[in-house]
């Protein structure tokens, strides 16, 4: 058996998992697309509910006896049942779940919206549940909104009597389309005070710059000027349709943003690499070896003295060798100023896995020659 491992043959996989950003011309974009409204946003709802009609896929109450106690709640509010107090309810079809959903900027009364149904106990499935009603309530405790409906599962799990089982996606967690009706108006305004304050997505004096140049470049001098680097304030009309009209007109306006830092992104989970377009290394050397470990087995066979004789007896003995080979390092110079197809043309020349990039990364880091910020997450 011969078990080869190199660097050479592992490359293929790096450009799958490299994300390179070789684009160093800027390009106009939309407002609306590198910022957002200042008051225009959505806000997480969150409710705690009960799924029932499980086909014995629900909770084990012995092992999650909340679920029980809910039940038990919700059947004495209804005024259905009254049980004697300390009744434990041994049942598997009912599921405790959190219920989460967003609602919208300036949603109103009796709009819907989408919600998402989550296991808190030890349910396998709540494929074929239904969500009882559920109040959806916001970050100051407020009731928003109520869900109820038919879960949607996308997962699947089965298990057979020897203990065996098959789990495809997650079965635990549902969704109801438009299942939650909106009972509160959302909060949110555009006609707060005279201006309209548009914040980056990402902070950059150079893109602030830029777009607060654009707006008055449009609607003329003085109407736009940066707060910080992240955010831009407008002055725009009082009245509540022109002030909507204005701020369409805002986001429709193209600029050229400023080019982000630049930055090596390392995901340790993935293994995946993001390098920008503005990585340059300063001069240094890189000397990058790698081990070729070959593992072989061969077969003797023993006979006896005499062939075909009665005195002693064949036998087969293993013989085994192990090999351990360095390859013939390879070194490659980086020269002053060097951009990223160069640094990814060294690199695969070298023969390195992603791996050994992100140790020659962190050697470029720690001798100071990188000129980028490094960043594992």
């Amino acid at each position: 058996m011969n078990i080869k491992t190199s660097a050479t043959t592992q490359f293929a996989a790096l450009a799958t998992l490299f994300a390179l950003l070789v684009s160093g011309i800027a390009q106009a974009e939309r407002i609306k697309d590198l910022t957002e409204l200042s008051g225009v946003r959505g806000n997480p709802l969150i409710g705690y509910g009960i799924v029932v009609g499980l086909d014995g896929t629900g909770d084990r109450t012995t092992q999650a006896p909340f679920t029980g106690q809910s039940l038990i709640n919700l059947l004495e509010r209804l005024d259905a049942a009254t049980l004697p107090p300390g009744t434990n309810l041994q049942i598997d079809n009912i599921a405790a779940v959190a219920v989460t959903a967003e609602l919208p900027p300036f949603a109103k009364v009796g709009d819907t919206i989408d919600i998402t149904v989550s296991s808190l106990g030890n349910a396998e499935s709540l494929r074929g549940g239904t969500l009882l009603f559920t109040e959806l309530l916001g970050a100051n405790g407020r009731p928003y909104a109520v869900a109820q409906g038919n879960v949607l599962v996308g997962g699947l799990g089965v298990s057979g009597n020897d203990g065996s089982s098959v789990t495809i996606n997650v079965p635990s967690v549902g969704t109801i389309p438009n299942g939650a009706i909106v009972e509160t108006n959302a909060p949110g305004s555009l006609v707060a005070n005279e201006y309209l304050m548009f914040n980056l997505h990402k902070q950059d004096s150079t893109t602030a710059t830029r777009l607060v140049a654009r707006i008055n470049e449009e609607f003329g001098a003085g109407v736009a000027e940066a707060i910080d680097t992240s955010s831009v304030r407008v002055r725009a009309p009082l009245d509540a349709n022109s002030r909507v009209t204005f701020a369409s007109m805002v986001q429709e306006l193209e600029f050229e943003p400023g080019e982000g830092p630049a930055r090596v992104v390392v995901n340790s989970r993935s293994g995946s690499v993001v390098i920008s377009s503005h990585v340059r290394v300063m001069p240094a050397a890189v000397s990058h070896g790698s081990l070729v470990v070959s593992i072989t087995e061969s077969f003797d066979v023993s006979q006896p003295i005499a062939p075909f004789s009665n005195a002693g007896s064949t036998v087969v003995t293993t013989d085994s060798g192990i090999e351990v080979q360095q390859e013939e390092n390879r070194m490659f110079l980086f020269e002053p100023g060097v951009d990223l197809e160069e640094i990814v043309r060294a690199v695969n020349e070298v023969g390195a896995a992603p791996g050994d990039l992100v140790e020659i990364l962190r050697g470029l880091r720690d001798a100071g020659a990188l000129r980028a910020e490094l960043i594992v997450i």
